[in-house]
């Protein structure tokens, strides 16, 4: 992540399909049509006011449409297409690069890209000088790499923001294509660290699948499913235990907890069923084989269709369906507590105490911005957030909609830049902007 570390990510990261990319094949055909046609100008020397419009070298700007700002991502994506890509196809069917000969300023992944409403006032976060017929043909595939990685970096950015800090598991994978998670992990990883520098937090990031972490390290990790209880009868603790039993130590224990719709009293049961083993192994002086049954969290993901066994309906109108304030509040409460019905000797019970109060409460089902921040004003204690579908949402109703514009708006002429932007757009600069050397 560039902008945390000084570096960017490498070509080889984004399997590009080289060959591919070159030919158009993932262009508009506009675009293509416009390299292919400035080519054969260029063959035939034609020249329009005097000028070798098949040789024009033009200034690209590219800039953000997301107010009041979006966190970047997909920067190094883009550079990398250029580097892969720029170019044109001679006589003999061969491909010639011509990278080395454009002039590249970008900024970084994770930083902002500002925009107020007005396309003649923008912040361009890369601008390409060189031969227009070189790198016409790319422009969808860097266009599209930038909105993608941008705007889910951006909502994820909201939701850490709603949360307070707190942690937000990314569980959007099964609302994509799977060939995009490693885009979507590497975009939710530039979303929480630019909320941990703007805010000086050192939240954790949390993705659900490996292919989610590949362009940053990180690996998958999560809870048990819904269905790995099914195989065990629906017995959510015996499904526990042997999870705890056999899985390594540095994958948390994270019991989900509404199989039955009743997650006060399946959380209970898995707590002391966790515990006995605890306090039993930890007292025979196997403290790695104690740990394996140290309960990280419970995860409620009640159906918003559904209301929990354990809470009251408060009227015909507030049912409390799904993962509500209310039924978090109890949760807490209950599992604090759980310790004090347990047979305990003396000195187990300050033990047991901490093993209840340690448990974290991991939140999921139709989280967003606005559950969130109405469940952190209400102070409801929920630890963790797991976030799925929204964090992948592109709508102008919810205010994540992200998209880019490239502009061609200086050409050189008789070896002069001059103005050359349609109506309603110019030329504009952004401090940020660094020259491209790394590739």
């Amino acid at each position: 992540m560039s902008m945390f570390d000084g570096e960017r990510l490498s070509i080889e990261t984004f399997q590009i399909d080289k060959k591919r990319m070159q030919q158009g094949w993932y262009s508009d055909v506009y675009f293509r049509n416009v390299s292919r046609i400035l080519k054969k100008l260029s063959e035939e020397g034609y020249r329009f006011k005097k000028e070798d419009i098949g040789n024009l070298e033009v200034e690209m700007q590219i800039f953000p449409r997301r107010e009041p700002f979006c966190i970047l991502g997909g920067v190094d994506e883009a550079l990398a297409l250029l580097k892969a890509a720029t170019g044109y196809e001679n006589n003999r069917g061969e491909f010639v690069e011509t990278y080395d000969e454009l002039e590249v300023l970008a900024c970084q992944d994770g930083q902002r890209g500002y925009y107020t409403g007005d396309p003649c006032r923008v912040d361009p976060i890369i601008k390409v000088r060189g031969r227009y017929r070189d790198f016409a043909h790319l422009e969808t595939a860097i266009i599209g790499s930038l909105t993608e990685a941008s705007r889910i970096a951006t909502n994820v950015y909201r939701v850490m923001e709603a949360a307070r800090g707190k942690d937000v598991l990314f569980f959007p994978a099964r609302f994509a294509h799977y060939k995009l998670q490693a885009l979507h992990g590497y975009a939710y990883s530039l979303g929480v660290n630019a909320y941990n520098q703007d805010y000086e937090e050192n939240t954790n990031r949390y993705v659900s699948t490996d292919e989610q972490g590949a362009w940053w390290g990180g690996k998958g990790g999560g809870t048990i499913s819904h269905s790995y209880i099914a195989s065990f009868l629906g017995d959510t603790t015996e499904a526990m235990l042997q999870f705890s039993r056999l899985m390594p130590t540095d994958v948390n224990r994270i019991a989900l907890v509404d199989f039955d719709n009743d997650c006060v009293t399946t959380s209970l049961e898995v707590l002391k069923a966790m515990f006995d083993r605890y306090i039993k192994f930890k007292k025979a002086g196997q403290k790695e084989q104690a740990q394996k049954y140290k309960l990280f969290g419970v995860r409620p993901d009640n159906s918003s269709s559904l209301r929990d066994k354990s809470i009251e309906p408060l009227g015909e109108k507030k049912l409390d369906n799904g993962v509500n304030a209310r039924l978090v509040f109890k949760l807490r409460k209950e599992m604090d507590k759980a310790y004090q019905k347990w047979d305990l000797k003396q000195n187990e019970i300050k033990e047991a105490e901490k093993f209840c109060r340690d448990v974290k409460i991991i939140a999921t089902g139709g989280f967003k911005p606005k559950k969130i921040n109405e469940f952190e004003k209400s102070q409801v204690p929920v630890d963790i957030y797991g976030v799925g579908s929204w964090l992948l949402s592109n709508s102008s109703v919810e205010g994540t909609k992200n998209d880019f514009t490239a502009d061609v708006v200086r050409v050189k002429k008789d070896g002069e830049w001059i103005e050359m932007a349609k109506a309603g757009r110019k030329a504009c600069d952004n401090e940020c902007l660094k020259k491209v050397t790394q590739y």
